[in-house]
């Protein structure tokens, strides 16, 4: 009887030390506007998991939710509690971020996940004191490779994008559009197949990732490639404060010193440039796909107007209390490490 009650006492404290953990599990709500099978679910959100996880011992995790709000409204989702973590893209928001414009100018020299960690380095040094982001908590920054033109129509020369209705998503892209004369039209990224398929558009503005990620192989059969790109695209992984706070100190401090902000900036650069690779050899595989080239004087008709553009938007952050030059120079250095 001695041995059996000691069985049982040790199942019991099992049990409960199971339990416990159990009840120990955080998992947090993800608000994804991607299709299923796009990079920033596959890859970034999913690597974010694994990454939070593995940190926290397995006491926080999470889980993708579809559908909880537009892209546009990401951010106010978040605010208001509806989620705890969510991905933004600034450009969908004409005039509320203007220090994320630093990261989407043309002419830096690297792949997405050195801009990425440029990125997030240059926030923590000049861009936060604007508290663009205020009322959430900024866990990634990151941007996608170099943003090209996609068309069906065949576009070998930069001149022919002068008059054509394009897809811009915003931000830089959108002051790059208006100097060549592009048409502007604005439709979040997963309306972008429709858009096209329905003629609605010439063409779309958007990194080659794209070609796999919104089937652009099929409605955008041509890609016109500049080199270094005409923008690049400025994304924030955002986490409700409160959620935050109310995670355990020793999960937070994990969570702080070796998941968010660079760590998980340059695991979500690297997947945009794996999947940058996959869309160029999609676009390669299809047979009906051709990727234009820039020549050398468009690339040299294209510098003048980078250079337009960069002045405006430095001048825009100088207004906004940045010291833009220093900023600037500091992304082309640390992109450069």
């Amino acid at each position: 009887m001695n041995k059996f009650a000691k069985l049982l006492t040790t199942a019991a404290l099992c049990f409960g030390a199971t339990a416990g953990v159990a009840m120990a599990e955080t998992k947090l709500t993800i608000s994804t506007w991607l299709p299923p099978k796009h990079s920033i679910n596959t890859g970034m959100f999913e690597g974010l998991i694994d990454m939070m996880e593995e940190a926290t011992g397995g006491e926080v995790t999470g889980e993708l939710k579809h559908g909880l709000a537009p892209p546009p409204a990401q951010m106010d989702l978040i605010m208001d509690g509806a989620a705890d973590i969510a991905i933004i893209f600034h450009g969908y928001q004409p005039g509320r971020f203007v220090g994320t414009k630093l990261i989407e100018l043309p002419g830096y020299e690297g792949n997405a996940e050195a801009a990425s960690v440029a990125y997030w380095r240059v926030h923590e040094a000049h861009l936060a004191k604007l508290g663009e982001h205020r009322g959430v908590k900024v866990i990634s920054l990151n941007t996608h490779g170099p943003g090209q033109m996609h068309s069906n129509a065949e576009v070998t020369e930069l001149a022919q994008l002068n008059g054509m209705k394009m897809r811009i998503g915003g931000g830089v892209a959108g002051d790059v559009g208006a100097a060549l004369g592009v048409k502007g039209i604005r439709v979040p990224g997963p309306k972008v197949y429709e858009t096209l398929a329905s003629n609605a558009a010439d063409g779309v503005a958007i990194s080659i990732e794209s070609r796999v990620g919104f089937k652009l192989t099929e409605v955008a059969k041509n890609v016109y490639q500049m080199p270094g790109g005409f923008y690049r695209g400025s994304f924030a992984v955002i986490m409700s404060q409160e959620a935050f706070d109310a995670l355990s100190e020793d999960a937070q401090k994990a969570l702080d010193e070796k998941v968010f902000g660079e760590p998980a900036s340059r695991m979500m650069g690297k997947v945009w440039d794996d999947a940058d690779a996959k869309g160029v050899a999609a676009t390669q595989a299809a047979e009906d796909n051709a990727i234009h080239v820039a020549n050398e004087a468009d690339q040299a008709a294209f510098a003048k107007i980078a250079k337009e553009v960069t002045a405006k938007v430095l001048a825009e952050l100088e207004t906004a209390g940045v010291d833009a030059q220093a900023a600037h120079d500091m992304v082309k250095s640390e992109m450069a490490k």
